[in-house]
């Protein structure tokens, strides 16, 4: 037992001093791991000036999208109110609400005489109205010349 005891000592101070070696030697850092935490490094700072990049172009293009929804918006309503204004146009030969009948039409020809005997139109009388006037009354207009005429 003793002998397994000095076994074990040994085994135990072999194995602290290979413990102590190892913590030294992970304590310092070797120069590759330097060189690749250096690369790792730089490509993060390329990455985050891309990622910065990336966000600004897609602020930009956000405000144009919005910009372009806007024109399309008016665009919208323009062709709305234009074709509002097509269906309330009249056609070249319609002519309603200028005085025909509904059911005529300018293809059908003029009034002859026998519409007039037919009593579509009402007669209408002019009196004409007697004015006298008086033959010594002068009248001025204001454009006339004022001047005084030689005899």
């Amino acid at each position: 037992m003793i002998h397994e005891y000095r076994k074990l000592s040994q085994t135990f101070e072999e194995i602290k001093a290979e413990n102590g070696c190892l913590k030294s030697i992970s304590d310092e850092p070797n120069t590759a791991q330097l060189g690749d935490s250096d690369s790792l490094q730089t490509e993060l700072s390329k990455l985050n000036i891309e990622n910065e990049s990336l966000r600004n172009n897609s602020c930009e293009l956000t405000s144009e999208n919005e910009r372009l929804n806007h024109v399309m918006i008016s665009w919208k309503k323009s062709y709305v109110s234009l074709g509002k204004l097509h269906e309330t146009q009249k056609s070249l030969n319609d002519k309603t609400g200028l005085g025909f009948s509904v059911g005529e039409s300018s293809s059908e020809g003029t009034s002859t005489q026998s519409d007039l005997a037919d009593g579509k139109f009402k007669k209408m009388n002019f009196v004409k109205a007697s004015v006298t006037h008086d033959t010594c009354e002068s009248v001025k207009y204001d454009d006339q010349y004022t001047g005084q005429l030689n005899y």
